[in-house]
């Protein structure tokens, strides 16, 4: 799936509690003496779930939250919301006004805190990660506090998956590689009998099946055929959608996660058939050329983790663009690689990433991502996407076999 990163699915229970250690162990382990939350006006949803806060907290003040890497916690409110933190460890200091407001988030910044972890990203390079205004960026460095970016803090806590969610994921990613099956079946089905059908049709068929198997979805499949399969975002609808044929060139792309587990992660596959029983050179010619810059990206992947490498999302994103620009179709590739995956379809850790973002967050053991490079001309396009799960020492390829050849639909 390739639309932009939305929320939390599901916020998380506020009975859950906020894992103090975990933050100190990992701030100490990257070199920071803190990590400032600040939150005003739902600027920054990750301070909420990382703090395991709700959405139902009444905050119309300005908060902030400095967690040390040696010492405990302090929490700055605003005298009329001074419970506001209640949830949270620490001491608890009180303001009134600005002028307050900005003496004591000095003097809680004053005592050794030289490099502070926050939700900043220089240049806006990671928008994901840029929550905090450039204004309250300054009050603290005039603190004397080194502002450094909290992508890979937040990738740890955000993005890294149990046991349990990767056996979520791994469930729902074969159940949707199912689906596709039944999905190209059921296109033979209705059409060897003289049935009509559309885009939209499939696409309801889709997710019949996702209750069928107790999958849950944020938004519907792509069904697309011929120059719909050309648009990344194009999805049917009651009243706009287009009838599938003979001859027809078809994508399906699927995501969805387990709706009886909390916690599950979320699968995101797409595929792509032939409405016929011979699929023309002209579609096999660019799923090809897709098939084997996914490959070369998955292989990548693979060769770093076996030498315990660390990578970063731009330089998977290079090795599958690179090999589209060298067959002469790079201007036809025209969004990232692929995206980070977990409780939602876009998560919250590094994505694969040197088109729309620079994206120089490391890869980290125990998280999720797809690989999805595309080539979009204006009578078709190819997307063949994957979900890659890495640990220290593996790689999980789950929803296979993947896709090496354009499905027949109707041989």
């Amino acid at each position: 799936m390739t639309t932009s990163t939305s929320m939390k699915d599901n916020i998380r229970d506020q009975a859950e509690s906020f894992d103090l250690d975990s933050v100190r162990a990992r701030l100490r382990e990257s070199g920071f003496d803190g990590w400032l939350f600040y939150f005003f006006k739902n600027n920054d949803p990750l301070a909420l779930s990382i703090l395991k806060l709700t959405e139902t907290h009444m905050f119309s003040r300005r908060w902030f939250y400095l967690v040390r890497a040696e010492g405990e916690p302090v929490k700055l409110v605003h005298s009329i919301e001074a419970d506001a933190l209640s949830s949270l460890p620490g001491e608890r200091v009180i303001y009134v006004g600005w002028r307050d407001m900005e003496e004591k988030l000095q003097q809680i910044l004053s005592p050794g805190i030289k490099k502070l972890a926050m939700q900043y990203s220089p240049k806006n390079a990671i928008p994901y990660i840029a929550r905090v205004d450039a204004g309250t960026v300054e009050l603290v460095r005039d603190a004397g506090a080194e502002v450094c970016s909290s992508h890979d803090l937040v990738q740890h806590f955000e993005a890294t998956w149990s046991r349990a969610q990767l056996e979520s994921h791994i469930y729902a990613t074969d159940k949707l590689r199912s689906i596709v099956d039944d999905a190209f079946a059921e296109v033979k089905r209705r059409l060897t009998k003289g049935e009509a059908t559309t885009e939209y049709d499939i696409q309801r068929f889709i997710l019949d099946k996702f209750d069928q198997y107790k999958l849950t979805t944020y938004s519907p499949p792509i069904v697309a055929i011929n120059e719909n399969s050309g648009n990344p975002h194009y999805q049917p609808t009651e009243t706009v959608h287009k009838p599938i044929k003979e001859g027809d060139f078809l994508l399906i792309d699927l995501w969805a996660k387990r709706s009886d587990m909390k916690g599950s992660v979320y699968g995101d596959i797409t595929w792509t058939g032939f409405v016929g029983d011979a699929v023309p050179q002209k579609y096999v010619e660019i799923f090809e050329i897709v098939r084997d810059a996914r490959n070369a990206a998955l292989d990548y992947v693979k060769e770093a983790v076996g030498q315990g490498k660390q990578i970063f999302g731009w330089q998977v994103d290079d090795v599958a663009r690179n090999f589209i620009e060298s067959k002469g179709y790079g201007k036809y590739f025209v969004h990232r690689t692929g995206h980070s995956i977990g409780e939602e379809v876009h998560g919250n850790g590094a994505n694969i990433d040197n088109l729309e973002t620079r994206d120089e967050r490391a890869l980290l053991p125990n998280t999720g991502f797809s690989i999805e490079p595309g080539v979009y001309l204006p009578e078709f396009g190819v997307r063949s996407e994957i979900d890659v799960y890495i640990d220290e020492n593996s790689v999980t390829v789950a929803g296979q076999p993947i896709q090496e050849s354009i499905i027949p639909i109707l041989k």
